[in-house]
Protein backbone atom coordinates (compact mmCIF):
# COMPACT_ATOMS: atom_id res chain seq x y z
CA UNK A 1 0.00 0.00 0.00
CA UNK A 2 1.33 3.08 -1.11
CA UNK A 3 0.67 7.36 -0.96
CA UNK A 4 1.30 9.48 -3.88
CA UNK A 5 0.88 13.00 -4.29
CA UNK A 6 1.54 15.11 -7.76
CA UNK A 7 -0.21 18.11 -8.99
CA UNK A 8 -2.19 17.48 -12.68
CA UNK A 9 -4.97 18.62 -15.34
CA UNK A 10 -8.15 16.91 -15.42
CA UNK A 11 -8.33 15.47 -18.98
CA UNK A 12 -11.65 13.38 -18.63
CA UNK A 13 -14.13 11.86 -16.30
CA UNK A 14 -15.72 8.58 -16.54
CA UNK A 15 -19.19 7.29 -15.09
CA UNK A 16 -18.38 4.51 -12.12
CA UNK A 17 -21.54 2.79 -10.60
CA UNK A 18 -23.91 4.80 -8.91
CA UNK A 19 -21.70 7.20 -7.41
CA UNK A 20 -17.71 6.84 -8.04
CA UNK A 21 -16.39 8.02 -11.24
CA UNK A 22 -12.71 7.34 -13.12
CA UNK A 23 -10.98 9.99 -13.75
CA UNK A 24 -7.92 10.61 -16.20
CA UNK A 25 -5.04 12.97 -15.23
CA UNK A 26 -1.89 14.72 -16.81
CA UNK A 27 -0.03 14.62 -13.90
CA UNK A 28 3.85 16.13 -13.62
CA UNK A 29 5.62 13.66 -12.18
CA UNK A 30 4.07 10.50 -13.13
CA UNK A 31 2.10 11.37 -17.01
CA UNK A 32 -1.27 10.20 -17.90
CA UNK A 33 -2.80 8.65 -14.88
CA UNK A 34 -6.70 7.16 -13.99
CA UNK A 35 -7.78 6.96 -10.94
CA UNK A 36 -10.94 6.12 -9.11
CA UNK A 37 -12.89 8.86 -7.09
CA UNK A 38 -15.08 7.02 -4.82
CA UNK A 39 -18.56 9.35 -3.82
CA UNK A 40 -18.02 11.74 -5.96
CA UNK A 41 -21.00 12.30 -7.95
CA UNK A 42 -23.06 12.40 -4.45
CA UNK A 43 -24.45 16.00 -3.82
CA UNK A 44 -22.52 16.13 -0.51
CA UNK A 45 -18.97 15.38 -2.33
CA UNK A 46 -16.43 17.67 -0.49
CA UNK A 47 -14.31 17.40 -3.77
CA UNK A 48 -16.14 15.92 -6.66
CA UNK A 49 -16.14 19.74 -8.33
CA UNK A 50 -12.68 19.81 -8.11
CA UNK A 51 -12.26 16.55 -10.25
CA UNK A 52 -13.77 18.54 -13.70
CA UNK A 53 -12.06 18.50 -16.87
CA UNK A 54 -9.78 21.63 -17.44
CA UNK A 55 -9.71 21.61 -13.24
CA UNK A 56 -5.53 21.94 -12.14
CA UNK A 57 -5.11 20.27 -8.99
CA UNK A 58 -3.11 19.13 -6.18
CA UNK A 59 -4.12 15.33 -5.56
CA UNK A 60 -2.88 12.49 -3.10
CA UNK A 61 -3.65 9.09 -4.84
CA UNK A 62 -3.64 5.33 -2.83
CA UNK A 63 -2.36 2.49 -4.61
CA UNK A 64 -2.08 -1.33 -3.84
CA UNK A 65 1.13 -1.76 -4.87
CA UNK A 66 4.56 0.02 -5.08
CA UNK A 67 3.97 2.00 -8.72
CA UNK A 68 1.22 4.47 -9.25
CA UNK A 69 -0.04 2.68 -12.15
CA UNK A 70 -0.43 -1.09 -11.99
CA UNK A 71 -3.44 -3.50 -12.78
CA UNK A 72 -5.40 -1.65 -9.97
CA UNK A 73 -6.70 1.60 -10.63
CA UNK A 74 -5.74 3.92 -7.48
CA UNK A 75 -7.61 5.98 -5.61
CA UNK A 76 -8.14 9.70 -5.25
CA UNK A 77 -8.19 10.18 -1.51
CA UNK A 78 -7.57 13.98 -1.67
CA UNK A 79 -8.12 16.63 -3.66
CA UNK A 80 -7.24 20.81 -3.75
CA UNK A 81 -7.53 22.84 -6.24
CA UNK A 82 -4.69 24.92 -8.13
CA UNK A 83 -6.32 26.70 -10.41
CA UNK A 84 -10.20 26.26 -11.25
CA UNK A 85 -9.30 26.82 -15.22
CA UNK A 86 -12.76 25.55 -16.16
CA UNK A 87 -14.67 28.06 -14.43
CA UNK A 88 -14.02 30.43 -17.24
CA UNK A 89 -13.96 28.11 -20.18
CA UNK A 90 -16.90 26.83 -20.23
CA UNK A 91 -19.20 29.81 -20.61
CA UNK A 92 -17.46 30.49 -23.87
CA UNK A 93 -17.90 28.30 -26.75
CA UNK A 94 -14.80 29.34 -28.80
CA UNK A 95 -12.54 28.41 -25.35
CA UNK A 96 -14.46 25.81 -24.18
CA UNK A 97 -14.09 23.69 -27.84
CA UNK A 98 -10.38 24.70 -27.67
CA UNK A 99 -9.66 23.50 -24.93
CA UNK A 100 -11.35 20.18 -25.37
CA UNK A 101 -9.30 19.45 -28.32
CA UNK A 102 -6.30 20.39 -26.26
CA UNK A 103 -7.36 17.64 -23.41
CA UNK A 104 -7.77 15.51 -26.11
CA UNK A 105 -4.56 15.95 -27.47
CA UNK A 106 -2.57 15.90 -24.56
CA UNK A 107 -4.38 12.35 -23.80
CA UNK A 108 -3.40 11.07 -27.51
CA UNK A 109 0.02 12.23 -27.05
CA UNK A 110 0.34 10.74 -23.81
CA UNK A 111 -0.92 7.12 -24.14
CA UNK A 112 1.72 5.16 -22.02
CA UNK A 113 -0.01 5.76 -18.61
CA UNK A 114 2.82 6.17 -15.41
CA UNK A 115 5.28 7.62 -18.17
CA UNK A 116 6.53 11.06 -17.39
CA UNK A 117 5.44 13.54 -19.91
CA UNK A 118 6.56 16.67 -18.15
CA UNK A 119 7.05 19.14 -21.43
CA UNK A 120 3.55 17.75 -22.44
CA UNK A 121 1.85 18.55 -19.33
CA UNK A 122 3.81 22.14 -18.79
CA UNK A 123 2.39 22.66 -22.28
CA UNK A 124 -1.02 21.86 -21.51
CA UNK A 125 -1.09 24.20 -18.34
CA UNK A 126 0.62 27.26 -19.85
CA UNK A 127 -1.90 26.78 -23.21
CA UNK A 128 -4.86 26.80 -20.40
CA UNK A 129 -3.84 29.38 -18.67
CA UNK A 130 -3.62 31.64 -21.89
CA UNK A 131 -7.16 30.52 -23.46
CA UNK A 132 -8.65 31.26 -19.54
CA UNK A 133 -7.14 34.63 -20.04
CA UNK A 134 -8.41 35.51 -23.20
CA UNK A 135 -5.43 37.56 -24.07
CA UNK A 136 -5.19 35.89 -27.70
CA UNK A 137 -7.71 34.58 -30.00
CA UNK A 138 -8.76 31.05 -29.32
CA UNK A 139 -8.31 29.12 -32.09
CA UNK A 140 -4.83 30.69 -32.22
CA UNK A 141 -4.16 29.19 -29.13
CA UNK A 142 -5.10 26.07 -30.00
CA UNK A 143 -2.80 25.75 -33.04
CA UNK A 144 -0.16 27.18 -30.95
CA UNK A 145 -0.52 24.26 -28.91
CA UNK A 146 -1.08 21.57 -31.46
CA UNK A 147 2.44 22.70 -33.50
CA UNK A 148 4.32 22.50 -30.09
CA UNK A 149 2.77 19.40 -29.19
CA UNK A 150 3.71 18.09 -32.03
CA UNK A 151 7.49 19.07 -31.60
CA UNK A 152 7.89 17.67 -28.13
CA UNK A 153 7.15 14.84 -29.72
CA UNK A 154 9.47 14.60 -32.02
CA UNK A 155 6.87 15.73 -35.17
CA UNK A 156 8.27 19.24 -35.46
CA UNK A 157 7.20 20.55 -38.66
CA UNK A 158 9.03 23.46 -41.04
CA UNK A 159 7.64 26.23 -42.50
CA UNK A 160 10.67 27.87 -43.77
CA UNK A 161 13.73 25.44 -44.69
CA UNK A 162 13.02 22.70 -46.82
CA UNK A 163 12.01 19.41 -44.92
CA UNK A 164 13.95 17.23 -47.17
CA UNK A 165 17.14 19.13 -48.50
CA UNK A 166 17.38 22.16 -45.63
CA UNK A 167 17.46 24.36 -48.34
CA UNK A 168 16.74 28.33 -46.73
CA UNK A 169 13.21 29.50 -47.11
CA UNK A 170 10.65 30.93 -47.57
CA UNK A 171 9.75 27.88 -49.35
CA UNK A 172 6.33 27.85 -51.56
CA UNK A 173 5.31 24.48 -51.17
CA UNK A 174 3.67 22.20 -48.33
CA UNK A 175 3.36 18.59 -47.57
CA UNK A 176 1.97 16.88 -44.69
CA UNK A 177 3.38 13.66 -45.52
CA UNK A 178 7.18 14.82 -45.99
CA UNK A 179 7.35 17.59 -42.85
CA UNK A 180 6.58 20.92 -43.82
CA UNK A 181 7.66 23.77 -45.95
CA UNK A 182 9.51 22.35 -49.61
CA UNK A 183 11.29 23.50 -52.52
CA UNK A 184 10.58 23.40 -56.29
CA UNK A 185 13.22 20.59 -56.48
CA UNK A 186 11.64 18.24 -53.72
CA UNK A 187 8.47 18.95 -54.04
CA UNK A 188 5.85 15.66 -53.75
CA UNK A 189 2.75 14.87 -55.44
CA UNK A 190 -0.26 16.12 -53.03
CA UNK A 191 1.83 19.16 -51.95
CA UNK A 192 -0.45 22.03 -51.71
CA UNK A 193 0.97 25.82 -52.17
CA UNK A 194 -0.63 28.07 -48.89
CA UNK A 195 0.01 32.02 -48.55
CA UNK A 196 3.57 32.85 -47.58
CA UNK A 197 1.57 35.33 -44.69
CA UNK A 198 0.08 31.85 -43.47
CA UNK A 199 3.33 29.76 -43.47
CA UNK A 200 4.37 33.11 -41.87
CA UNK A 201 1.81 33.03 -39.12
CA UNK A 202 2.04 28.94 -38.32
CA UNK A 203 6.10 29.76 -37.66
CA UNK A 204 5.55 32.51 -35.48
CA UNK A 205 2.85 30.13 -33.23
CA UNK A 206 5.35 27.47 -33.22
CA UNK A 207 8.24 29.81 -31.80
CA UNK A 208 5.43 31.89 -29.52
CA UNK A 209 5.92 35.08 -32.00
CA UNK A 210 2.45 36.47 -30.46
CA UNK A 211 2.65 40.00 -31.97
CA UNK A 212 2.67 38.75 -35.71
CA UNK A 213 0.20 36.06 -34.95
CA UNK A 214 -2.39 38.30 -33.34
CA UNK A 215 -1.75 41.00 -36.61
CA UNK A 216 -3.11 37.83 -39.10
CA UNK A 217 -5.66 38.45 -41.02
CA UNK A 218 -8.38 35.49 -40.35
CA UNK A 219 -8.66 34.28 -44.02
CA UNK A 220 -4.95 33.07 -43.49
CA UNK A 221 -5.30 31.76 -39.64
CA UNK A 222 -8.20 29.92 -41.41
CA UNK A 223 -6.13 28.54 -43.83
CA UNK A 224 -3.05 27.53 -41.17
CA UNK A 225 -5.67 26.10 -39.21
CA UNK A 226 -6.57 23.55 -41.74
CA UNK A 227 -3.24 22.45 -42.29
CA UNK A 228 -2.34 22.02 -38.21
CA UNK A 229 -5.82 19.33 -38.25
CA UNK A 230 -4.14 17.61 -41.27
CA UNK A 231 -0.60 17.52 -39.81
CA UNK A 232 -2.13 16.55 -36.73
CA UNK A 233 -3.90 13.64 -37.74
CA UNK A 234 -1.47 12.46 -40.04
CA UNK A 235 1.11 12.16 -37.25
CA UNK A 236 -2.09 10.59 -34.76
CA UNK A 237 -3.00 8.05 -37.17
CA UNK A 238 -6.45 9.46 -37.16
CA UNK A 239 -8.10 12.79 -36.14
CA UNK A 240 -9.19 14.57 -32.85
CA UNK A 241 -12.77 14.01 -33.02
CA UNK A 242 -12.89 17.36 -31.29
CA UNK A 243 -11.54 19.72 -33.87
CA UNK A 244 -14.77 19.69 -35.76
CA UNK A 245 -16.80 21.21 -32.70
CA UNK A 246 -14.01 24.19 -32.36
CA UNK A 247 -15.31 27.47 -33.62
CA UNK A 248 -13.05 28.60 -36.28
Amino acid sequence: MSLFRDDGVVLRTQKLGEADRIITLLTRQHGRVRAVARGVRRTKSKFGARLEPFSHVDVQFFSRGEELVSRHLALCTQVETITPYGSRIVDDYGRYTAATAMLETAERFTENEGEPAVQQYLLLIGALRTLATGEHDSPLVLDAFLLRSLSVNGYAPSFGDCAKCGIPGPNRFFSVQTGGALCPDCRVPGSVVPSPETLVLLGALLSGDWETADATEPRHAREGSGLVAAYVQWHLERGLRSLRYVDR
